[in-house]
């Protein structure tokens, strides 16, 4: 019998980190991306906010340099089917601060995602909560890696 692999949820600065701007602390998860070992996820919100986000004026990317990292984000992020998500929670999931982000949460969630990857103050700092009501952890792609090294070099 073999495994599932971790599913994953990235919120839009860790795929900023990871399909624009290559970022070394994203390495460890990009290969695990690339290799396949892990899952990320999103669905219709998400992805729709990555494209909105890649056309911001302030990040200054071309049309190429953002059509290449929306492709680089759907070649390794699954869209969730609607199928496929389980229903909410009986209990209310803890609030974020940021209302904008409440989506990621969600979806960890209806994913049945293992983590939420993010760098985001309002999201990490729900991490205990979120483990202490048995629900999927929050961490920095950082703190994922390490996490990660340590659980690959148990198994």
């Amino acid at each position: 019998m073999t495994t599932p692999r971790p599913r994953l949820v990235l919120d839009t600065n860790v795929c900023l980190d990871l399909f624009v701007f290559r970022d070394p602390h994203a390495a460890a998860l990009a290969q695990a991306l690339a290799s396949g070992r892990v899952e990320a996820v999103s669905d219709a919100d998400c992805r729709d906010e990555w494209q909105r986000v890649l056309a911001y004026p302030q990040l200054g990317l071309d049309a190429q340099t953002q059509a290449d990292a929306l492709r680089a984000y759907d070649a390794l992020v699954r869209v969730l089917a609607d199928s496929e998500r389980r229903p909410p929670p009986e209990r209310a999931l803890p609030r974020c601060a940021d209302p904008d982000d409440q989506k990621f949460l969600e979806l960890a969630y209806a994913a049945d995602a293992s983590c939420l990857l993010s760098r985001d103050h309002a999201l990490t700092v729900l991490g205990r909560r979120n483990a202490r009501a048995g629900l999927f952890e929050i961490m920095t792609p950082q703190a994922w890696a390490g996490v990660d090294a340590f659980r690959s070099a148990r198994a």
